[in-house]
């Protein structure tokens, strides 16, 4: 371990004269398809569509979870193993597809979610799942706290380092292990989310 450590650390700099990468902070294509899933959210929280409020919270918070697991399990210690080099070529393709995802997955599981618990009377005192619902509401208010105020932040910092004629190949690691350690967390976190959400829906 300390001899990769002395191999990744003095710099591994992209080669003098190397172009500017061509990287798209919010890639475009990705937007009509987060318009359309904003839009039917929104339709389906203003006419309290049950289906379609259920959907959007099973699958955000499904997207959600895998992700967080997939990163902080998987990708994680794959990038540990590679060089500076390339963990920047991994961002560079990876970090702008989350510029947009998890926001939007953050955005569906919470306010279909909060919608389907107002429908279904478990915000009201006398609910059986209503303290089961405020421990919910807790964890993944943390967890949104986070996604959105450490993990993205993160993200948008690699990619704007990305986009300079040489980026800081050291910088860009630091960074990358805060997102990974970030993802990580809130992956043990969604397990605790999905044994309430069980308990809720088998009582």
């Amino acid at each position: 371990m300390a001899s990769q450590v002395q191999v990744e650390t003095p710099a591994a700099p992209v080669e003098a004269g190397a172009p500017a990468r061509e990287i798209q902070i919010v890639p475009l294509k990705g937007l009509p398809v987060v318009g359309v899933l904003v839009v039917m959210l929104v339709l389906s929280i203003s006419q309290n569509w049950r289906w379609g409020l259920t959907f959007f919270h099973v699958a955000g918070g499904g997207i959600w979870t895998a992700v967080d697991l997939f990163v902080g399990l998987v990708i994680g210690p794959i990038l540990a193993g590679l060089s500076i080099p390339a963990r920047m070529e991994f961002s560079a393709r990876f970090m702008p597809k989350m510029v947009l995802l998890m926001p939007t997955v953050v955005l569906m599981t919470l306010a279909a979610g909060f919608q389907l618990a107002v429908t279904l009377g478990n915000l009201a005192p006398s609910s059986p799942n209503h303290a089961w619902l405020m421990a919910s509401f807790g964890i993944v208010g943390v967890m949104a706290a986070i996604a959105l105020g450490v993990l993205e932040p993160a993200n948008i910092a690699v990619l704007f380092e990305l986009r300079k004629p040489q980026p800081n190949g050291e910088l860009i690691g630091k960074l990358m292990r805060r997102f990974i350690y970030t993802a990580g967390i809130l992956g043990a976190m969604q397990i605790a989310t999905l044994v309430i959400m069980t308990r809720v829906a088998s009582r």
